[in-house]
């Protein structure tokens, strides 16, 4: 199973496993989660993985 690492509205990131990814052009990348440190249902948007960066 796939995990996506995500922001959470309050700056938290964290990864998740269900992170849906279809993108609706009307509601654009984010979506709802239970972010882990504030424990409630925050907007949440993928963080862009940055690979090899010095």
């Amino acid at each position: 199973m796939e995990r996506t690492v995500v922001r959470c509205a309050e700056g938290h990131v964290f990864s998740t496993a269900s992170f849906p990814m279809q993108q609706a052009e009307r509601l654009g990348p984010g979506r709802l989660v239970r972010c882990p440190r504030c424990a409630r249902l925050r907007s949440a948007v993928p963080v862009p993985v940055l690979i090899g960066k010095q």
